[in-house]
């Protein structure tokens, strides 16, 4: 049963905006296990607040590995110092990919706006001897 303290699939998977399949994806990986009353999945507030921690994560550009590792490092009641620290290091690698993709993206634009340049004069070109004769 379904109370004020647990969630359903449905529940969690309409509030963070992913699939139900996402979910189960997720409860494969051993990122989430869910009580069960016979088929039906029955999630605490601590499966909650880690679908949200994974959710958050992708945002961040961490893989699921990543998002795990840190999940099964929290300790509650301790300082979790370890898991701030990867956390740090995590977000670092992220951002530097992010950074390399936004340099290519830029090297791409500009190329792309050369070579439509170097179209644009050859058809005004064409179009200048075309109207010669």
């Amino acid at each position: 049963m379904v109370t004020d303290t647990t969630f359903s699939i449905s529940q969690l998977a309409k509030e963070f905006g992913v699939t139900t399949r996402t979910i189960r994806h997720y409860e494969d990986m051993h990122l989430l296990s869910p009580q069960r009353q016979g088929q039906k999945r029955i999630y605490t507030f601590a499966d909650r607040t880690k679908l949200k921690l994974i959710v958050r994560g992708k945002r961040l550009g961490l893989s699921l590995q990543e998002s795990g590792d840190l999940l099964h490092m929290y300790e509650p009641g301790k300082n979790n110092i370890d898991q701030l620290e990867r956390t740090v290091e995590y977000i670092g690698a992220s951002r530097q990919k992010l950074s390399q993709q936004l340099r290519d993206i830029s090297t791409m634009l500009d190329e792309l706006n050369k070579a439509e340049a170097g179209c644009k004069a050859e058809l005004e070109a064409h179009s200048k001897l075309t109207k010669k004769t």
